[in-house]
């Protein structure tokens, strides 16, 4: 038998042999009851998943007909809400309670409704039909309510830098919901709910928030501007009491526009400027790609970018690979006698 028992399962198995005997019936009475208490939890009778661009939200419904969206895909869906500090004396702060991650910030607290405080705060468990650990969820009704929240305390100014993001988010993720909604009521009158594709909705939702998610989405790895600091000989991590946490030279821009959007494609650097312009708040350049082809062939471009920088030993070593294998539009490579780029 011992020698069938592998990896982490025989140093569990040395473990529980040196338990003391109360210890073991102890441990075996929890796991009865744990399993009797899960055992009693409702059954969903649909479950499915609800995809958004990259993120992937669990759903079901009950026998009783609610409606629940997974209570950890709504937090990875907003992104990071609050400071760890604060998560971790939550349940020491009489105004949080139970609140789940996406509702435990302290500048959100006057504005969550105290019957939503009440609902969210005692989640619904089930369990699976194909089995596993119990589920947790929300009521699906309550999502629109939870975005409000946010979008209450931003109007009210009330949220910190970080937390501006979280209420765009939410009020991309209501709008497209809201959308959603008018075009099922739509098909549902018409009979057309029978002849639509089973992922029409899902597909309507994704298409609209990822569109409108499109320019806030990161596009640099941290990979890349690390190996600009190293290969231009700079100290990484900059020192953090003189420097602020995202700080980077201001010259590294003109750099990227030399090592990225001039090789890209004949004329990009130019055609995203003058879209920049377009726009009351510029941002920054690829936030003007296609969010399909431009978006991908510029991921591709960076991926190949950090390998060279990668294996390069310094700047000057990196301009040369990378005009040989990614020369700039319009100009022809390199010779020994030219000048070499700085």
């Amino acid at each position: 038998m011992e020698n069938e028992i592998k990896g982490r399962a025989r140093g569990g198995v040395a473990r529980y042999e040196k338990l003391s005997p109360a210890r073991r019936k102890e441990i075996s009475a929890k796991a009865v009851a744990a399993k009797i208490e899960i055992a009693e939890l409702p059954m969903a009778t649909h479950i499915g998943e609800i995809k958004i661009g990259e993120l992937t939200l669990s759903c079901a419904v009950l026998s009783d007909g609610t409606r629940l969206i997974s209570q950890g895909g709504i937090a990875a869906a907003f992104g990071p809400v609050t400071g760890g500090w604060q998560m971790r004396k939550r349940n020491s702060e009489e105004h949080s309670g139970d609140l789940p991650p996406f509702l435990v910030a302290s500048s959100l607290q006057p504005f969550i409704p105290e019957e939503l405080r009440t609902l969210v705060s005692s989640p619904k468990r089930y369990r699976d039909p194909r089995g596993g650990p119990a589920r947790i969820g929300i009521d699906a009704t309550l999502m629109p309510k939870v975005c409000e929240v946010w979008l209450k305390a931003r109007d009210a100014g009330a949220l910190t830098k970080i937390q501006k993001p979280v209420a765009f988010r939410a009020e991309v993720l209501v709008r497209g919901l809201a959308a959603v909604g008018i075009i099922a009521l739509v098909d549902e009158a018409t009979g057309y709910q029978r002849d639509r594709a089973r992922d029409a909705l899902a597909q309507i939702l994704e298409a609209f928030v990822a569109k409108e998610i499109q320019p806030y989405v990161r596009t640099f790895d941290p990979d890349y501007y690390e190996y600009m600091f190293k290969l231009r000989g700079l100290k990484f991590p900059p020192d953090s009491e003189s420097s602020r946490p995202q700080y980077r030279p201001q010259y590294f821009g003109k750099l990227t526009n030399d090592i990225v959007y001039r090789r890209l494609a004949p004329g990009v650097l130019e055609a995203l400027k003058d879209e920049a312009k377009k726009t009351d708040k510029k941002g920054k350049l690829f936030q003007h790609l296609t969010a399909g082809f431009g978006r991908q062939e510029l991921l591709k471009h960076l991926g190949g970018i950090v390998m060279l920088m990668k294996g390069s030993k310094d700047w000057q070593d990196f301009m040369s690979k990378l005009n040989a294998v990614a020369p700039r539009y319009g100009s022809t490579l390199p010779l020994d006698l030219e000048d070499k780029d700085a």
